[in-house]
């Protein structure tokens, strides 16, 4: 897969709110009728909970039938379980429900947990023998009809550094970020050492020109989820591919590949964490990389604060105002899924499954708005 020269960054213009609204602003200075909103293609997804019976009636009830089912059965030293995948594949469709996408085992518990480490360790000739078993993995998922793998391509983990207690929303436990705080807390290095944004992208085109071809073949997009959090330079000795400039990193990556398969599991939250004002910031990234058609998946987490210092709230009391949002990724085409991701903890043994219950409805009935104002 040949990569595609420098191209100088795009600066990304102000962008009015009525942009992603239902009417247009030129029209109405114009006397011309409203442009009508385009149709929604959109899907309530979830990623959570795999094909037990158990999940899938779950999910059933809350009116979710599109889902990233995790991940087929794995055999050792070759690659995804292609019997095992068809059983989940099945076990969806008597429900009604689609099996749209997998969960590459690149994933965000960092390099000293990693399943497969050598390939952001950069280490050949072991990551060589790693990348075989993922080529294997998207033949498998293309056979299935698996039409997205979501990975990631980092170093460090997710990163928190501690809890805050909402009282005013029934003690709700949000996950939190504090850069100053994490500096206090001292953290070592991991076993990759030091890596600068360079060798992060070099690791990266490594992998994908030995990937990408196979998912062009197979017909599976890669869907890459960018560092949670974007962090300073060379914090713990490593250097984010999409900090601390988060829109300038992901327009780099978008970049490297002039193909349909290669693109984002677009992540609103973990993006807006690299944000200084999120409401306002995020919107022109969704239009660039929506109308470059490289949103590939879509997580709808909400935040409080941005840069250094944020909570993981639930979607209506964040600083992002969703209906924006999603009217935004309408107007762009998107047609993937748009799901729950990190949702807010609280005291109570079923506290997870009624946070994904909250974020169903609140993000069916988004889709359900948007809908009617195209009508």
């Amino acid at each position: 897969m040949k990569r595609k020269s420098f191209i100088k960054a795009l600066t990304a213009g102000s962008v009015g709110a009525a942009t992603f609204g239902a009417e247009s602003v030129t029209a109405g200075h114009t006397g011309q009728k409203p442009e009508r909103p385009k149709k929604v293609l959109m899907k309530a997804g979830c990623q959570s909970g795999g094909t037990t019976i158990e999940n899938l009636e779950f999910k059933a009830r809350h009116g979710i039938f599109n889902i990233d089912g995790g991940a087929p059965k794995t055999i050792a030293g070759k690659g995804w379980d292609l019997d095992d995948s068809m059983r989940k594949r099945d076990a969806c469709e008597k429900y009604g429900i689609s099996l749209d996408a997998y969960h590459f085992p690149l994933a965000s518990s960092g390099i000293d947990k990693a399943e497969y480490p050598n390939i952001m360790l950069g280490k050949s000739p072991e990551r060589d023998r790693e990348i075989e078993i993922l080529q294997q993995m998207i033949q498998v998922a293309g056979k299935t009809g698996v039409r997205v793998l979501n990975y990631n391509t980092t170093i460090l983990p997710v990163l928190r550094t501690g809890k805050t207690v909402d009282p005013k929303r029934g003690n709700a436990i949000y996950s939190t970020w504090n850069y100053e705080e994490a500096l206090k807390q001292n953290a070592p290095k991991t076993i990759a050492g030091d890596v600068s944004i360079e060798q992060m992208f070099e690791r990266i085109t490594y992998l994908l020109d030995r990937i990408l071809p196979v998912a062009k073949e197979y017909k599976v997009k890669l869907a890459n989820h960018i560092a949670d959090p974007p962090t300073p330079i060379g914090y713990r000795g490593i250097s984010r591919w999409n900090s601390p400039d988060v829109f300038k990193g992901i327009q780099r990556f978008a970049k490297l590949y002039d193909s349909e398969y290669h693109g984002f599991n677009f992540c609103i939250g973990s993006i807006a964490e690299g944000l200084k004002d999120p409401k306002t910031e995020i919107m022109p990234i969704i239009k660039w990389v929506g109308e470059r058609n490289q949103i590939f998946n879509v997580h709808l987490r909400n935040i409080k604060g941005g840069w250094n210092n944020f909570q993981e709230v639930y979607p209506d009391n964040g600083d992002m105002n969703f209906l924006h949002v999603v009217r935004a990724l309408r107007d762009v085409g998107y047609s993937g899924m748009v799901m729950p991701d990190h949702v807010p903890h609280h005291a109570d043994t079923a506290a997870d499954l009624q946070a994904f219950s909250f974020c169903y409805g609140y993000i069916k009935g988004l889709l359900q708005t948007v809908t009617d104002e195209a009508l």
